[in-house]
């Protein structure tokens, strides 16, 4: 199987991205920069529907983006910060890069 360059699968890597494509998502990921939530404060923040945000949570945590822990009968979710710093040096990665250029294209269709 072909893998990045950090020895993440391009799958992996690829619902990470598509995780990050939805607003709702970040602003869920920016609420959880400062500390831990459960549904219920995410949800009060947000001013969504609890179904509405269990859909976007699923994304994220299929995604790697987010971890939770159940605590009785609540669930907590906070950043899963390892694979968020995966994706920041996989990204990095590209300023490293000094694209050749192009050989000459020899086919004359």
């Amino acid at each position: 199987m072909l893998e990045t360059s950090l020895n993440l699968s391009p799958t992996s890597m690829a619902a990470s991205f598509q995780a990050l494509s939805d607003p709702l998502r970040i602003k869920i990921l920016e609420l959880l920069r400062t500390q831990e939530l459960c549904v219920c404060d995410i949800c009060d923040r947000l001013q969504v529907s609890q179904s509405k945000l269990s859909f976007h949570l699923k994304n994220l945590k299929e995604a790697a983006l987010v971890k939770s822990r159940q605590d009785g009968r609540w669930i907590y979710y906070s950043l899963n910060l390892s694979q968020l710093e995966s994706l920041e040096k996989y990204l990095s990665e590209y300023q490293k890069i000094s694209p050749l250029p192009a050989h000459l294209c020899l086919n004359n269709d």
